[in-house]
């Protein structure tokens, strides 16, 4: 058995002593547990990845009452029982007084369930309504608001780790628009350090793919709060490209997870920014170099006549 399934991140938590064989649950139940399982999996697989949670940490989790953050919290806390660390966690929801917004659900749901929280109330609604004109999306500023305002708050709750919700999908997604729409390959790290070094940002969800979110919170039967603010406007790119994603993954299943693993497998040689490489004075040196032309070959490739440098397979046919 290897370390990652050893892992008390990342192992199943053991039944209850009362409950019911697996076979005799309705096919929902047995779903539901499997749905549990892989979630729980890739969570602490991230966390462990990563780094993400250590020893005492305080872990401020951003709850928009969407599936994913309402997901995110649930997992944390189901780990949380059986983390090889001890850390705790405080939700925290930003009311941006946006017109409709229900107020009562997020409190109520946080004293049903048992966690510490905090609602920060802030009128960024009215601020982005005044400054971006009619029609234009909101979602840029709102961002940049959002972010400085949960800094703050992470700050006066002692927070040392701030946790969102984004998912592999919104990953996979942000490294498209990027290479569409903005000319550059950047993603979505699952762990950043903010710009003046005082807060750690992370994203326990990288790894879990959207539809495993969305059934979750049909399980759970979690109380959905719409933004009917930046994500529900209609011809936004992030819209267009996870409408792309989606397509894809249904015609090509697995072709968003080989993209997400791509983005952990750069080889920077075979790139173009001279930036991460030394472009201008590569030389031949005569010392054989593992990120040399060999590098771009799959490995199958590559073993198939190890003595041939630069062994390039061609299909004749």
């Amino acid at each position: 058995m290897n370390a990652v399934t050893e892992s008390p991140w990342t192992a199943e938590a053991p039944p209850a002593a009362d409950a019911p064989a697996t076979s005799a649950k309705p096919k929902i139940e047995r779903e539901a547990h499997k749905l549990e399982k892989r979630l729980c999996r890739e969570v602490g697989r991230a966390i462990m990845d990563f780094n993400m949670i250590e020893d005492g940490d305080r872990i401020m989790v951003c709850m928009s009452g969407g599936k994913d953050s309402y997901t995110l919290l649930d997992i944390l806390r189901k780990l949380q029982k059986r983390a090889p660390v001890n850390f705790s966690i405080v939700a925290v929801n930003l009311d941006q007084k946006q017109p409709g917004f229900p107020e009562h659900v997020l409190p109520d749901y946080f004293k049903s369930i048992g966690v510490d929280f905090h609602i920060e109330n802030q009128d960024t609604y009215s601020v982005v309504k005044r400054v971006v004109p009619e029609g234009k999306t909101t979602c840029s500023l709102c961002s940049r608001l959002r972010r400085a305002i949960l800094y703050k708050v992470a700050d006066e709750l002692g927070a040392t780790k701030i946790a969102l919700g984004h998912h592999r999908d919104d990953i996979v997604a942000t490294l498209m628009l990027n290479m569409f729409y903005g000319g550059r390959m950047k993603g979505m790290p699952p762990k950043l350090v903010s710009d003046d070094g005082k807060h750690v940002v992370i994203r326990p969800l990288c790894y879990v793919p959207e539809k495993d979110t969305a059934r979750w919170a049909q399980y759970q039967q979690f109380p959905i709060i719409p933004c009917n603010l930046c994500g529900s406007q209609d011809g936004l790119q992030r819209v267009v490209v996870n409408e792309m994603l989606r397509e894809w993954d249904k015609k090509f299943p697995g072709r968003i997870e080989s993209m997400l693993r791509a983005m952990s497998h750069v080889v920077t040689t075979h790139m173009m920014d001279p930036k991460l490489f030394d472009f201008q004075n590569a030389r031949a040196t005569g010392v054989a170099n593992p990120e040399g032309d060999t590098a771009f070959d799959h490995e199958e490739f590559s073993a198939a006549m190890p003595g041939l440098p630069g062994l390039q397979v061609v299909q004749i046919g």
